[in-house]
């Protein structure tokens, strides 16, 4: 294949690109504005070290955040430098962690083939935990203790250290619980998530030549996203560059949204009083939105102290104002979203995908489900249930868990009783006992059932039918390729065989899902030749919900703010635009936090290349009654003269530049509905639409339905879409 020349790769790169992507020796801080093509100086810079500096690619070292990013970035150095490319290191932390502690994780007692324990798996432990040791869990939710571990751990507080800080009831409780899942963990030779970067910076810190080898292996360190460290993701990257000192950071402190997540914002703030012979570049340059819209933006980021300067400008032009509509309630805002998406896709020059529907919290997106429904517009959401975190999918892969390492209790509780067998919690608990008393694994102790107290014939006759199927399936897992061995899984466990007899439309969509999951594993067997079980299952763990995110799909998408961040959209609607949602009610008592919400609301902004809309509603049902709400204050921070305020004349219409459209009962229903329009009741089944009308109760609809006759329906209530 072709590769590019040094001369034609910095042809591709503006003048401020080109200072960063050629500065190697030394600390480098790229202050990479919104859409400033921060991706591609990254890339090129990583491809220069190779074509230009000739540095082995081995010994560079390039961190994403999301395991789409690492993939995307290492193809384009591939494309840019050609098979050189193929032995740089590319990851996310996680990744790069997990690879280096499959190799050094025995120094800290570890054994071969720890298995990584997702949020689920560290739900299940706490919970069995709590249980054990009889807390109330009304007073202490398992997941309110699970998020102040992992609190902990953002901050390198391990269980030791946090029983020092003990100050009340609920911390001590905490401390127990945190003492007892460590434990745990190292008993099962598991990690959490936490657990890769704090056991990596455990291993550099305590042996030194351990350090010395990695610093002396990556001399070139290049760290997407920086903002977005946390103090362990510091710690590492400090430790790794000590010598060396080659640390290129990529970052934006405008786009820093994820405290709640443990990043520190000082991090990227405070990188030149950290190395201060550091050079700081500025990418102001934007590549993706109207004049209009970065303005709108400068002045959003403009009111937070204490940020790194830049002013985002682009070469594009003023574009369409920043529509605002504040609507008379939430029902008319969904209708206005809904009518403004339908208009645009009528006028061709924009496809389904290109919209975007941005909102504070999840809950939100309900009404614009709903709205798009009914105008039979197709729509996907990202951050809804996850593909792996379904019961099905997350069932195959402990068994796989448990095949790659029999010390994961977690994953064995999981599957011992999946399909139904018959073995129940006090089985369970007569092993557990037997297990605790003789100091073994539960695997171990199910392997000798007959010394096991109180266990009856039947009870034993179940479990080592478990355990049959279990030792036959172990035998193959060194033989058989990666999809046969999941497909033997799904065969030899009965789990497909009891999907079938259940014979539901929910089972066989279950069945679909483990379908894909064997897509899945085909998919990584093909690209990762060579690779067994404990790398697709190390994937699985370690992949991101945006990862999942597919951009080509036709669809309208909606998605909360923090998930919109790295994206971009032609169109975009920020709705939801009210003091107590977004800024958020609980983010207004905290300057801090509502300079976060303030970042946010910038990261919205920024996601638009041609049209903005902002939305809000007056009133809107909230928690079961009616809520009013002013609007929000981040609407003050634009100049009136980039924005276009559509008007509400009344409950039914609206004016947009000049044009009156209909809300309410001519608006929903003619732009929804329509008579001879097909539709599909949930009840009833499919219909055709005969007559509109509005009572004093709200708009009607009257449908003929084939099976039932007609029924004249009110059209809030009705649970109808277009066919």
């Amino acid at each position: 294949m072709s590769v590019k020349s040094e001369k034609a790769m910095l042809k591709e790169l503006n003048p401020e690109q080109r200072e960063a992507a050629l500065y190697f020796d030394g600390p480098l801080l790229i202050l990479a504005g919104a859409g400033s093509g921060k991706t591609r100086v990254l890339t090129y810079r990583v491809a220069l070290l190779v074509a230009s500096r000739g540095v082995d690619p081995a010994r560079i070292l390039a961190i994403t955040f999301t395991n789409k990013a690492a993939e995307e970035m290492r193809g384009r150095i591939y494309r840019l430098v050609g098979p050189r490319a193929g032995s740089i290191w590319v990851s996310t932390f996680h990744s790069a962690c997990s690879r280096i502690l499959r190799r050094e994780a025995e120094r800290l007692g570890y054994r071969k083939g720890f298995v990584i324990y997702d949020d689920d798996d560290q739900l299940r432990m706490i919970n069995r935990i709590i249980k054990d040791m009889e807390i109330d869990t009304k007073r202490y939710p398992p997941r309110l203790v699970r998020s102040l571990i992992n609190d902990a751990k953002n901050e390198m507080i391990d269980a030791d250290s946090y029983r020092d800080r003990i100050e009340d009831e609920l911390t001590e409780v905490v401390s127990g619980v945190y003492k007892a899942y460590q434990a745990q963990l190292f008993r099962n030779n598991a990690m959490d998530f936490d657990d890769l970067l704090l056991n990596t910076v455990a291993v550099f810190e305590l042996y030194g030549p351990v350090l010395e080898h990695y610093q002396e292996r990556f001399s070139h360190i290049n760290v997407d996203e920086y903002q977005d460290t946390n103090l362990a993701q510091y710690r590492l990257v400090k430790l790794l560059s000590a010598g060396h000192r080659n640390l290129c950071v990529v970052g934006d402190d405008d786009q820093g949204i994820y405290s709640w997540r443990g990043a520190d914002l000082r991090n990227i703030l405070e990188f030149e009083k950290d190395y201060p012979e550091s050079r700081v570049v500025r990418l102001e340059r934007n590549y993706r939105s109207t004049r209009v819209i970065l303005e709108a933006a400068n002045n959003v980021v403009s009111h937070i102290p204490g940020r790194k300067e830049k002013r985002l400008w682009t070469e594009r032009e003023e574009g369409e104002p920043i529509r605002y509509f504040f609507a008379n309630s939430g029902s008319d805002e969904t209708a206005y979203v809904a009518l403004e998406v339908s208009r645009l896709l009528e006028g061709g020059e924009y496809g389904q995908r290109d919209f975007a529907v941005f909102y504070r919290t999840n809950a939100q997106s309900r009404p614009f489900e709903e709205i798009l429904l009914r105008f039979g517009i197709p729509y996907k959401i990202v951050g809804g249930f996850k593909f792996y975190e379904r019961k099905e999918v997350k069932d195959a892969l402990a068994y796989l868990k448990f095949l790659l390492n029999p010390d994961d209790t977690v994953s064995l509780r999981r599957i011992i009783n999946e399909p139904k067998r018959g073995i129940g919690e006090t089985t369970l608990a007569h092993l557990d006992a037997f297990a605790r008393s003789q100091g073994v694994g539960m695997w171990e102790a199910l392997q000798r059932t007959g010394e096991v107290p109180n266990l009856g014939s039947a009870a034993c006759r179940k479990l080592a039918g478990f355990v049959e199927i279990i030792n036959g399936l172990s035998a193959e897992v060194e033989r058989l390729p990666l999809p046969e061995l999941l497909q033997a899984v799904l065969d030899r466990s009965g789990y497909l065989e009891a999907l079938e007899r259940e014979g539901t439309f929910e089972a066989e969509g279950r069945a679909e899902n483990l379908q894909e999951l064997k897509n899945a594993v085909v998919e990584f067997s093909a690209s990762n030749p060579g690779e067994g079980l404990d790398a697709f299952l190390e994937r699985v763990s370690l992949v991101a919900e945006i990862d999942l995110y597919d951009e080509e799909e036709g669809a309208v998408t909606l998605m909360t703010l923090h998930n919109a961040k790295g994206l971009e959209f032609p169109v975009v609607f920020i709705v939801g635009m009210e003091d107590g949602i977004f800024p958020h009610m609980r983010c207004m008592g905290s300057a801090e936090s509502m300079e976060e919400e303030r970042r946010l609301f910038y990261v919205g902004v920024t996601r638009a290349k041609d049209r903005l809309y902002l939305s809000g509603a007056a009133y809107r049902s909230q928690y079961g009654s009616l809520k009013m709400s002013p609007e929000s204050r981040f609407i003050r921070d634009i100049p009136r003269k980039y924005m276009e305020f559509v008007k509400q004349e009344g409950p039914a219409t609206i004016e947009v530049s000049g044009e009156r459209v209909g809300l309410g009962e001519p608006g929903v229903l003619a732009a929804a509905f329509q008579v001879g329009d097909s539709v599909v009741h949930d009840k009833f089944g499919e219909g055709v639409v005969t007559a509109l009308s509005r009572s004093r109760s709200g708009p009607e609809i009257t449908i003929n339905f084939p099976a039932f006759g007609e029924k004249l329906l009110l059209l809030e209530y009705a649970p109808i879409r277009k066919k």
